[in-house]
């Protein structure tokens, strides 16, 4: 089947949490979010290492809401569901729609951090590509030396299924880098 026609909602809540597709007029709240987390991103994500700009992000948004619609990548927005405050963006990445399978990614607002909210999130999405896109796996993918990210599939029952040597570079492409990859898969819940 084209996954185009595959239909699913385009937002769900968990118990604090909104996630949902990115919307126009969404770029100027996640460009403040990104200014203000910029030394935290830079350290781990390649898109932090660019200069950013509310354009080059509004467009970006715009970019990821027309790819969810064509099922190419399902990037969410997470926001609390009580203030409507952005915390930060996660997704279903690379979809392999013939297998079910599917990457999680993330990051989060440094000024709400230390909440839980990010791991509320991915067990959100993870729940989201089972139950709603039928997944029969969910990885995670993160630098070995990135223990906060690590510790969200770690925490949320993800089983360490290897680590990938010198599978990467570092951000500032001094060094290579190792990386863990954490999986579900559907006969695991």
């Amino acid at each position: 089947m084209n996954p185009i026609l595959i239909d699913f909602p385009n937002q769900f809540t968990t118990e604090r949490l909104l996630i949902r597709i990115p919307q126009p007029g969404d770029g100027k709240i996640v460009y403040e979010s990104i200014i203000s987390s910029i030394n935290k991103l830079k350290q781990w994500l390649p898109f932090a290492q660019y200069e950013q700009s509310e354009l080059t992000i509004e467009a970006n948004l715009r970019e990821a809401h027309v790819k969810f619609i064509k099922r190419e990548d399902l990037r969410f927005l997470i926001f609390d569901k009580e203030t409507n405050q952005f915390i930060g963006s996660s997704g279903l990445h690379r979809p392999d729609w013939e297998i079910g399978k599917f990457e999680i990614g993330y990051w989060i607002d440094t000024r709400k951090s230390g909440n839980g909210y990010m791991t509320e999130a991915v067990q959100g999405i993870t729940n989201f590509a089972f139950t709603e896109l039928k997944a029969r796996r969910v990885e995670i993918r993160c630098d070995t030396l990135n223990y906060k990210s690590k510790a969200i599939p770690e925490r949320i029952g993800f089983q360490l299924e290897g680590t990938l040597r010198c599978d990467d570079l570092s951000v500032d492409k001094s060094q290579t880098r190792d990386t863990h990859i954490y999986a579900l898969v559907s006969s695991d819940i």
